[in-house]
């Protein structure tokens, strides 16, 4: 049996299930022992389930996770069972890279003033307007949405760093640098991007010194994980200056506080992690599902597509 914890859309229920006739699929709300007990493969979106869940589910073959970030799963659980998880890295590198891109025009071309002045019916020339054109991009977390984001700036004739955690090479990437040497190419960033996931080696990867390094003109855009930078660290360095603005879409505590001072900084844009939502999240989703699940029936597990490793975190 092959059990969803949500609901999704009838569309794509209708199509699944019409797609693998020979398979008994049920989708539900919340997530039930019963059901649990008796599941082969559970697609959920990784958030529900707890190490207890792992335990009821004596059945489980493999998990496929509706989403890329794989954090608040039960991974200890889940490894020491040693149960293949798959996600579906990749599918939020349009709406997201979209989304990054909007941000840094908006702020290059000051569209928050002219919409403030507009509420006005004010006629102000006098905004601060400048070109992507010739400026440098560093981009933390070069995998598929970093690429994606990196595709676009080049449109925009914007030199792309890529760091990773091991320097390696990756696609639309002038050239890349490691996390140890980071802090050496951020005085050459006018925009610094990161859309790393949350583990072990990026928790708090961005420290004081790597703010203190950037240009005092730089716009910084955290769209990975809130566990990048701590929220003080981040206040500070736009309090003091030492960074132009900041465009946050996640942080360490989700919602964000309503007396965070990063709410009325003047240099902030808070968004509520919404740079991912499309209406086409799920569509891609299931048009990684579906292949997978065929190779499984197949006796093909091994080329799964999007396997992760929990011992990583991605």
């Amino acid at each position: 049996m092959i059990y969803f914890t949500f609901d999704p859309r009838p569309d794509l229920k209708e199509d699944v299930v019409k797609s693998f006739p020979n398979e008994e699929f049920v989708f539900s709300r919340t997530v039930d022992d019963a059901d649990l007990a008796r599941a082969e493969i559970i697609v959920t979106y990784g958030e529900d389930l707890t190490a207890a869940h792992i335990e009821t589910a004596e059945n489980l073959q493999w998990i496929m996770v509706a989403s890329a970030g794989i954090e608040k799963m039960p991974n200890a659980a889940i490894a020491a069972r040693g149960i293949p998880v798959t996600n579906v890295r990749g599918i939020h590198k349009v709406p997201m890279a979209e989304s990054v891109l909007m941000h840094i025009l908006a702020y290059y071309h000051s569209l928050p003033q002219i919409y403030h002045y507009e509420t006005k019916h004010e006629w102000k020339r006098n905004l601060k307007q400048r070109e992507l054109f010739g400026s440098t991009a560093l981009i933390l977390g070069p995998g598929a949405i970093g690429g994606e984001i990196g595709r676009l700036l080049k449109g925009f004739h914007v030199t792309t760093i890529g760091c990773n955690r091991s320097g390696r090479d990756a696609a639309y990437m002038d050239r890349m640098v490691s996390f140890a040497d980071l802090t050496s190419a951020l005085p050459e960033a006018d925009i610094v991007i990161s859309v790393l996931p949350d583990t072990a080696a990026t928790k708090h990867l961005m420290t004081a010194a790597h703010f203190e390094a950037m240009k005092e003109s730089a716009l910084f855009l955290n769209f990975g994980r809130g566990s990048l930078v701590e929220t003080s660290v981040l206040t500070d360095a736009l309090v003091s200056k030492q960074i132009a603005a900041a465009v946050c879409d996640v942080f360490e505590t989700e919602p964000l506080p309503d007396d965070s001072p990063l709410w009325d900084l003047p240099n902030m844009t808070v968004s509520p992690h919404v740079s991912s939502h499309s209406s086409r999240y799920l569509e891609r989703s299931f048009a990684i599902f579906k292949p997978n699940l065929v190779k499984w029936r197949n006796g093909e597990q091994a080329q799964l597509e999007n396997f992760v490793d929990l011992t990583l975190g991605y």
